[in-house]
């Protein structure tokens, strides 16, 4: 008989997403990963001052710490998984933008249908392991 339970692989699942969330996010603070970021984001969204492609991709790597910390919180979990899901739909128009632009952004310019692919099954991952 096995031991493996439901909330045991959510549990798994919520392990592997911090770990991924927390990675990604202190990546954001690399000089060279923040450069590339800054350049994804798309005509439409550069704004001056506060608001600036440096400070959102500052921002966005926050948010993915946060993120990522809080699915291993109890108390925050839930509400963790439903930010980071909108978290995933509000940063897609920076993929999407990279992945029309190929030749800029080289191998991070993941094609859009695969993009969108991957965006929907992490948003599913992060579902299953909050429900």
């Amino acid at each position: 008989m096995s031991s493996v339970t439901f909330p045991g692989i959510q549990l798994a699942l919520r392990l592997v997403l911090a770990l991924l969330f927390v990675v990604a996010g202190t990546a954001h603070f690399l000089p060279g990963v923040q450069r590339t970021m800054a350049a994804m984001v798309p005509p439409r969204l550069r704004w001056s001052g506060f608001a600036n492609p440096r400070n959102l991709v500052i921002f966005t790597g926050l948010c993915e710490l946060a993120g990522g910390i809080g699915l291993l919180y109890p108390p925050t979990i839930v509400t963790s998984g439903v930010c980071l899901v909108v978290f995933l739909a509000l940063v897609f128009p920076a993929n999407a933008y990279a992945a029309r632009h190929p030749e800029r952004f080289g191998r991070v310019a993941i094609p859009l249908v695969p993009r969108l692919i991957g965006q929907l099954a992490l948003m599913a991952l992060i579902a299953l392991a909050i429900a």
